[in-house]
């Protein structure tokens, strides 16, 4: 009941109680529609750069349209192991999902902790089952391949091997390599001869013995994927290993160059389901749409990866395929690179490497 004061009005005291339960009942419904769209809402962890409009063209927007559900891609750290570990451990969810290559996927389920990721439960609908894990849905495949400058090898004989790239008396030329052991290594067993099917598990003693006969005629010892772009463009070097979408790059900016897929080494990317987390269906939901061949087949218009889904090649130019890694001809001779081997030997790998590096 209103209360009024001795001289007829209404007391402060109540009337800052009856404004606020009013307040409260106007807002109530603009409050729950808050929190209703929150709820259909992820976040998924995403390398930005070529990433964000590539999967907002293909995924982000027509989810979000055939669902009601909004996906937010946020740029994570390159190596996001640490950071979904800290989420998973604090409970702290600031991602729901993640995009990660396969290689920071094994080491996630390596934990110690019993994995700090989930089922993701759907079926591979039509994409291959050696790339598919629990959880592991892949979206994208990359190459790393090796390119060299066309003007550095005009009128003569140009590489097409990684014997070749290792041959540097009759394909001379400014060298790179990546400061790691991770396909270094596979590329100078390569190199050395090793059958793609006897790769793994690494000869180590062998493949240091071929980095020895190269490792004089490196000129630079690259750490990130844009550096490679730039040095090619620049010609700081002529003959570089590099991300197939990072030398792509370099050519669509204008770069004489050119991209040798041969004995290129295949790694998949996609989006899993961090582990707890209170959205986990609804990433669930969105992994099992990413799935679909024409979706996968859009984000090539501004990403030079490839979809993993065969049928995706079916809505692909076929210009535009001959620079992606999954087209028919740049798979002939892929090498998928064996992640489990790498998730398990990386730490001792490394030391030897930084110590072969410094010797």
């Amino acid at each position: 009941m209103m209360k009024f004061d001795q001289n007829g009005t209404v007391s402060r005291r109540n009337f800052l109680r009856i404004a606020g339960a009013a307040g409260a009942t106007i807002c109530a419904p603009a409050v729950w529609g808050l929190k209703a769209q929150e709820g259909r809402r992820i976040v998924v962890r995403d390398p930005g750069g070529p990433y964000t409009p590539g999967f907002t063209l293909a995924f982000y927007e027509p989810f979000k349209k055939a669902t009601g559900i909004e996906v937010v891609g946020i740029v994570g750290q390159h190596d996001p192991v640490a950071y979904i570990r800290s989420i998973v451990e604090t409970k702290n969810y600031v991602w729901d999902g993640a995009l990660v290559n396969q290689m920071v996927h094994d080491v996630l389920m390596g934990s110690k902790s019993g994995g700090l990721l989930e089922e993701h439960k759907a079926d591979p609908g039509g994409i291959p089952k050696r790339f598919v894990k629990p959880s592991f849905m892949p979206v994208l495949a990359l190459q790393t391949v090796f390119t060299y400058r066309t003007d550095a090898f005009s009128g003569k004989a140009a590489p097409e091997s990684w014997a070749d790239f290792w041959n540097v008396n009759e394909f001379p030329g400014r060298r790179a390599l990546r400061k790691s052991p991770q396909e270094t290594l596979e590329q100078a067993l390569l190199a050395d001869g090793v059958p793609a099917d006897k790769l793994y598990p690494l000869d180590l003693d062998r493949a240091f013995k071929s980095l020895d006969r190269l490792k004089k005629d490196v000129q630079v010892w690259w750490t990130g994927g844009a550096q490679t772009s730039q040095m090619l463009k620049t010609r700081e070097v002529d003959l570089c290993p590099t991300w197939n979408a990072r030398a792509q790059a370099a050519i669509d900016e204008g770069a004489p160059a050119k991209i040798v897929f041969n004995q290129g080494l295949l790694n998949t990317e996609g989006f899993c389901v961090i582990k707890g987390g209170p959205k986990a269906d609804l990433v669930r939901e969105f992994i099992a749409f990413t799935r679909d061949p024409e979706r996968q087949a859009a984000f090539t218009k501004h990403l030079s990866y490839g979809p993993v889904h065969p049928d995706a090649y079916k809505f692909i130019d076929a210009e535009r395929a001959k620079a992606l890694p999954t087209s028919p001809e740049n798979m002939k001779t892929a090498i998928q690179v064996n992640t489990q081997y790498w998730s398990g030997a990386l730490d001792a790998v490394q030391e030897r490497f930084n110590a072969w590096l410094l010797g």
